[in-house]
């Protein structure tokens, strides 16, 4: 009788915990179906910049992505500026991610002596299944300071007068492994202008694409499009196309450009070359990141 009792007070404690456990692994597998549901489009584009651009991407939390942007003379100067390889324009930047979805930035241009700096903040993510989203979306604002001496110190200057601010709203969806695009609505505001016949607010759609070639290269273009009675009429759109190559923690930017700044309120606003006749620069972007903060894994609970 005293095993028939031990066996009637095991196995119903045995059968409970089994079915305990088991309801546990089914909530710990609909946690997991329901996490792998959504999915997320990863590498729209190779670097957070298409060329001049922001490009969607981000840099990841606790990584610095240190940049080096460097654009050559003009291509028509001849054989006299080695077509253009004798001149030198460079931006000196870092990108860090605080969080997944916030990045800032800094840099140091030779061009003009200008400092800029920015942030970035994603506020929706293109993914699929669960969570249906077609676009990913940031917003960016920044703002540049330009150092050069006066051109005509003896009349009075204003610090403000230095200043440029950009804002923008990026759109970006990708369309498949290989393709990807992206929408850039613009506005650059200087603070100093010519004269009060050019305006200080300039509005400019910026499209960039990224066509995937092989498992490490693609194919990227860009063009800026100011809107009518923007800007002066020495100024033009920014258009430019090259390639990325991704060489291990290294992504290389070999492009063929018409504009010579590297922030905003340049080639945005501000672009001299014309396509048409030969004012093109070639350059490349050297993109290297450093993980400062490694990510902390959650234990299991």
């Amino acid at each position: 009788m005293v095993y028939v009792r031990i066996f009637f007070l095991i196995v119903p404690m045995f059968l409970g915990l089994q079915f305990a456990f088991s309801q546990e692994n089914d909530n710990l597998l609909s946690l997991l179906r329901e996490e792998e549901s959504t999915e997320y489009a990863l590498a729209s584009f190779k670097t957070n910049r298409i060329i001049n651009l922001h490009s969607i991407e981000h840099t990841a939390a606790g990584v610095l992505d240190f940049k080096i942007l460097h654009r050559f003379g003009f291509l028509n100067t001849g054989p006299s500026e080695f077509f253009g390889l004798d001149q030198a324009t460079m931006r000196l930047g870092f990108d860090y991610g605080l969080t997944k979805n916030i990045q800032i930035g800094i840099g140091r241009s030779n061009f003009e002596k200008t400092y800029d700096t920015y942030i970035k903040y994603r506020f929706l993510r293109q993914s699929k299944g669960k969570r249906n989203i077609p676009l990913s979306m940031s917003l960016i604002s920044g703002i540049a300071i330009k150092t050069n001496k006066w051109p005509d110190p003896n009349r009075e200057n204003y610090f403000s007068s230095r200043l440029y601010y950009h804002f923008q709203l990026l759109l970006a969806r990708k369309f498949s492994e290989g393709f990807s695009a992206q929408l850039t609505p613009t506005v650059v505001h200087r603070n100093l202008v010519a004269s009060n016949a050019v305006k200080n607010d300039v509005y400019a759609i910026g499209t960039g694409i990224r066509q995937k070639l092989t498992k490490r290269t693609s194919l990227n273009a860009e063009f800026i499009y100011v809107l009518p009675n923007q800007i002066e009429t020495s100024f033009n759109h920014s258009f430019s196309i090259g390639f990325d190559i991704e060489t291990g923690g290294h992504v290389f930017q070999l492009h063929f450009t018409n504009s010579t700044s590297m922030v905003e309120k340049g080639f945005v606003a501000e672009t001299v070359g014309d396509w048409t006749k030969g004012d093109i620069r070639f350059g490349f972007n050297i993109s290297r990141v450093f993980t400062l903060v490694k990510p902390k894994i959650k234990p299991i609970e």
